[in-house]
């Protein structure tokens, strides 16, 4: 059949300011990463436009590639770079992307490495018609159907996980786009919030535990849907309500459907969203993240009190914490330390050894708040616990009399299979480490982190006695893990303990 997909200018060379060709910094690796966001929107002239607007929204969820999909007259046309939004697209590549519809994607590599064919959505032809997809997850079970799917002869051209989801749809033998989407999505686990381009009608899905948060939102007559509601914002579109966990929305001429081919399930959203993922001007499920974060912070005041002077955020992820700490302890808040929001993680070292150069690049004390005071440092996790040690002696160098460290989440104890780049389970310090190891591995003189019931009683409002029934995902936390796991980790795949299944 006569292909109708159009890949434009898609070489993947390096662009200025494109942060994908250099090592990653200790920084970088010690901390969670922000898995991806997607966008879509059916029946808006401006839809690429639209598009690279609510991407730009959603940069804070996945800095490494980016690309959009177009539909016109039943052709999709696709260009997808690594780097940021703002360096893969411009004036002249939105022009070459028509269409009234379009989904857009921001990775951040979580199965799959870093690597220009893994950038989304991902666009082929089949015997059906041309087809897009964009995914914010991970499926647990991804390795297991892509050795079944390669046997039967499938060829893979990426590393990336959603790339199985393609060739289960293209491999269905179920009638029309939705039914095999549907017959797809059967056959897999784990966390997905997808959206999927054909021809003619724009997809939306959410899992069945609603991992992944997505929204649905109203353009005038155009329909919007997008990872976070801050997307909507910027381009002048109204919230209209998030998609229930296995909702599956279907936009085309006709109208929206809402569908639910899925088995009803216990609802699982990330907590991490609350933490630290979405951005602070989100609601998620109904809930201000900001407000979320300063409430998280009052309770880690009411748990690990501290006699000190002042308290201090790591910017920019600590600081609605910190404000509900400083408010619930009554100590003021201040800025003791100072972020660059302009260092990619290609940048030229010094011939000469600075200390701790990596995170001075990003983080500057301010020594005329810190010398002399009882510092309150608060901070979303500790991961390895690297750059919190580089932290603290930046502190102490700048005068600090004392540093305790505050974590407005519970320790990092399990990594995540949901789709957050999270290390493995050796690797994170506090797996193998009591508090009282860490705090003297990061120099501070004290560490205290949230319980697992303040933080989701931070996160509800309201103490939740049972936590395995918060609604809440917080495998990392616990090693309660909502979705079965297919992985053999040397160092004790056999602990991960499985809840709702």
């Amino acid at each position: 059949m006569k292909h109708r997909l159009t890949v434009l200018d898609n070489d993947n060379r390096p662009r200025r300011g494109q942060p994908f060709d250099g090592p990653r910094t200790d920084e970088d690796d010690d901390r969670f990463h922000d898995e991806c966001g997607v966008v879509g929107i059916y029946d808006h002239a401006e839809a690429a436009n639209l598009t690279y607007l609510g991407l730009h929204a959603l940069q804070h969820r996945g800095q490494e590639s980016c690309g959009i999909v177009t539909s016109s007259g039943g052709q999709l046309h696709v260009h997808r770079g690594m780097g940021l939004v703002q360096d893969v697209f411009d004036v002249e590549t939105i022009k070459k992307l028509p269409g009234n519809s379009a989904i857009g994607h921001v990775r951040y590599s979580t199965a799959g490495g870093s690597h220009p064919r893994n950038a989304q959505p991902i666009a082929v032809d089949t015997a059906h018609g041309s087809i897009a997809i964009g995914h914010n997850g991970n499926l647990t079970n991804a390795e297991e159907l892509r050795g079944t799917l390669e046997a039967r002869g499938s060829i893979f051209t990426s590393s990336s996980d959603t790339e199985v989801i393609v060739h289960l749809i293209a491999l269905s033998r179920a009638a029309g786009v939705v039914d095999k989407v549907v017959d797809a999505l059967h056959q897999v686990r784990g966390a997905y919030s997808l959206v999927v381009l054909t021809g003619d009608s724009l997809i939306a899905v959410r899992d069945p535990m609603g991992v992944r948060p997505l929204v649905l939102g109203r353009l005038n007559d155009a329909h919007v849907v997008a990872s976070e509601p801050c997307a909507f914002e910027l381009i002048g579109a109204e919230y209209v309500r998030d998609l229930d966990p296995g909702e599956m929305l279907v936009i085309n001429d006709q109208g929206l459907r809402s569908l639910s081919p899925f088995p009803k399930q216990n609802r699982h959203l990330c907590v991490f969203e609350y933490i630290y993922f979405a951005r602070p001007d989100s609601r998620i499920e109904g809930r201000s993240v900001y407000a979320t974060r300063k409430n998280l912070g009052r309770r880690l005041a009411k748990e690990h009190p501290i006699a000190a002077d002042i308290v201090i955020p790591v910017p920019d992820s600590g600081v609605p914490a910190a404000i509900g700490y400083a408010l619930e302890a009554g100590i003021p808040y201040d800025m003791g330390l100072v972020r660059s929001h302009y260092v990619g993680r290609t940048f030229i070292e010094p011939s000469q050894s600075i200390r701790h150069f990596g995170v001075k690049l990003k983080l500057s004390p301010v020594a005329e708040t810190l010398k002399g005071k009882r510092v309150v440092v608060i901070d979303d996790s500790i991961v390895r616990g690297t750059t919190s040690r580089k932290i603290v002696k930046m502190i102490r160098d700048a005068g600090a009399k004392e540093v305790h460290m505050r974590i407005s989440s519970p320790p990092t104890q399990w990594p995540c299979f949901y789709g957050i780049d999270t290390p493995s389970r050796r690797e994170l310090i506090a797996a193998s480490h009591s508090t009282t190891e860490i705090a003297r591995y990061i120099t501070a003189d004290s560490v205290g982190y949230m319980s697992i019931e303040a933080m989701l009683e931070g996160v509800k409002g309201e103490t939740s006695p049972d936590i395995s029934r918060a609604g809440l995902c917080h495998a990392c936390f616990s090693g309660d893990y909502p979705i079965p796991v297919a992985h053999r980790e040397a160092n004790g795949a056999q602990q991960l303990r499985l809840v709702g299944v």
